[in-house]
C-alpha cells in the first residue's frame, strides 16, 4: 500500500501518486456511430490491402507509358473508367482510357496523365486526347497496398477516436468498436452560499457554477456526470455523499477542502473509509486539492477547491488526465506556448498562469491575463488555457516556452 502524503506535495509528486491509483476497467463493444471521443481498446488492422487495387489519384487519361507517342500525337480514347465500376481493359496499347479519380486502373495501363495536361478532340465521332505535358512513368497511380498491407496495424489501441480513426474503422468493416466502459461520475458542490441557476440569489448568495463547469469539461471529453448540491452541513453532506458513493465510481467534489470552520469534507471522507492519498499541492491556484480512494472497492474521490479558476485548473491538470489514463489512453501530447511578455512569480509554487492564445508565424503564443485571482470566474470567459510555470523559477522571460493546459480549442 502506498502511504498517504500528510504534507503539501509538488505537482510532480501529485502526478506520480495519481498514476499509481486507478479503477478496474471494463471494455464494451460500442456502435461506430457514437464512438468518437472514446478510447479505443483494440487494435484496428487492415482486412485487405490499402488501397485494394491500383487506383486513379487524378481525373485524366490512363495509358501505357511505353506506348506514349511524341508530343502533339493524337491518342484514341477507347472507354471511360468510373469509380465504383469493375476494371476495364485497354485493348489497343497505343490508345488510352479516360479515367475518374478513385477508379480502378485499367488492365494494360500503368500511368495517368491528369486532366489539366491533356486536351480532347472529336474527329468523325471518335474522341482523341493530345498530351500537353509529358508524364513520368506510373504518375498519379495510387498503387495497391502502398498505404498498408493486409494484416498491417493501422490504429493501435489506446488512441482517442477522432474522425480519422472512425473512417479507418469503417473502411475495415467495423460496425462496433471495443472501447472503455465509461465510469459513473457524480459531482457535488458544497456551500450555503450556493443557489440553483434559475433562482434569484440574495445579496449574500451566488448561483452554482463550478458543477456546470466540471460537467462541461467532462462532456467535452465524452464523459457524463450527475450534479448535486449540498449545504455546509456535515450531516446533510455525509448522507448525500453516501448515496453518490453507492451509485458512482468517481466522485468529484468542489468546495469545503481548505481549512475553514465549514470545510468538513476531509473528515466526512475519512468516516466513509476514503483513504487520503494526498491533500494540498504546492501550486497556485488549486493548492487545497484532495485525492483519495476507498480500498474496499477502488472508488475514487477528487475534492477540488471551491474557487472557480482553481476548480478548472485542477480538472485540466489532474482529473481529465487521470480519466484518460484509466481508460487506457496512450496519447500524451502536451502543447507548449511561448510567453508574449515576462512574468514574475516569487512564491515557491507551481503557477498556472491564465493566458490568451494566438498564433504568429506558426508559433503558439500566450498573452498573460491579469484577472483577480482564483475567484474571478468571469476571467475564464477570456482565458484559453493555463501555462504551467515551474516552482523552481521566479522569473519567466518573454519567448520562453512552457507546458500549456488548454481550456478551449485553439481558434
Amino acid at each position: 500500500m502506498i502511504s498517504p502524503k500528510t504534507t503539501m506535495i509538488s505537482v510532480d509528486e501529485a502526478d506520480n501518486l495519481l498514476a499509481q491509483h486507478s479503477l478496474p476497467t471494463t471494455d464494451v463493444l460500442f456502435p461506430i456511430d457514437y464512438a468518437a471521443g472514446k478510447v479505443l481498446r483494440e487494435d484496428i488492422v487492415a482486412d485487405r490491402d490499402f488501397p485494394p487495387f491500383h487506383r486513379a489519384a487524378m481525373d485524366g487519361i490512363a495509358l501505357r507509358y511505353a506506348n506514349l507517342g511524341a508530343p502533339e500525337h493524337l491518342i484514341p480514347i477507347e472507354n471511360t473508367a468510373y469509380a465504383g465500376a469493375p476494371q476495364l481493359t485497354l485493348n489497343n496499347p497505343d490508345a488510352a482510357i479516360e479515367i475518374m479519380t478513385g477508379a480502378v486502373l485499367p488492365e494494360g495501363c500503368d500511368t495517368i496523365v491528369r486532366l489539366e495536361d491533356v486536351v480532347f478532340q472529336t474527329i468523325d465521332g471518335a474522341r482523341y486526347a493530345k498530351v500537353l505535358v509529358p508524364p513520368q512513368p506510373t504518375q498519379h497511380v495510387h498503387h495497391k497496398g502502398s498505404d498498408r498491407k493486409q494484416g498491417d496495424l493501422i490504429v493501435p489501441k489506446g488512441r482517442i477516436l477522432s474522425a480519422a480513426e472512425i473512417a479507418v474503422a469503417a473502411s475495415v468493416g467495423k460496425t462496433h468498436l471495443r472501447v472503455n466502459l465509461l465510469p459513473r461520475i457524480s459531482v457535488i458542490s458544497t456551500g450555503d452560499e450556493l443557489v440553483a441557476v434559475d433562482a434569484v440569489p440574495l445579496s449574500h448568495q451566488i448561483r452554482i457554477s463550478n458543477a456546470y463547469a466540471i460537467q462541461a469539461l467532462l462532456n467535452e471529453h465524452s464523459y457524463s456526470a450527475k450534479l448535486y448540491r449540498s449545504p455546509d452541513d456535515e450531516w446533510a453532506f455525509s448522507n448525500l455523499f453516501s448515496e453518490c458513493l453507492t451509485d458512482s465510481d468517481i466522485l468529484i467534489l468542489t468546495g469545503g477542502v481548505s481549512a475553514g470552520k465549514a470545510d468538513f469534507v476531509p473528515s466526512v471522507l475519512e468516516k466513509h473509509c476514503i483513504e487520503k492519498i494526498f491533500h494540498k499541492i504546492k501550486q497556485r491556484p488549486g493548492k487545497p486539492m484532495w485525492f483519495g480512494k476507498r480500498t474496499s472497492d477502488g472508488k475514487i474521490v477528487f475534492a477540488l477547491p471551491g474557487n472557480p479558476v482553481s476548480t478548472v485548473v485542477c480538472m485540466l491538470r489532474y482529473v481529465l488526465p487521470f480519466l484518460k489514463r484509466m481508460a487506457g489512453c496512450t496519447e500524451d501530447q502536451h502543447l507548449s506556448a511561448v510567453l508574449d511578455e515576462p512574468v514574475e512569480f516569487k512564491p515557491a509554487l507551481t503557477y498556472f498562469l491564465p493566458v490568451k492564445l494566438h498564433i504568429h508565424q506558426g508559433v503558439l503564443h500566450a498573452q498573460p491575463l491579469k484577472g483577480h485571482g482564483s475567484g474571478d470566474f468571469a476571467n475564464l470567459a477570456d482565458c484559453d488555457g493555463f501555462l504551467e510555470l515551474p516552482e523552481a523559477q521566479t522569473l519567466f522571460q518573454k519567448g520562453e516556452a512552457y507546458t500549456l493546459w488548454l481550456y478551449r480549442a485553439i481558434k
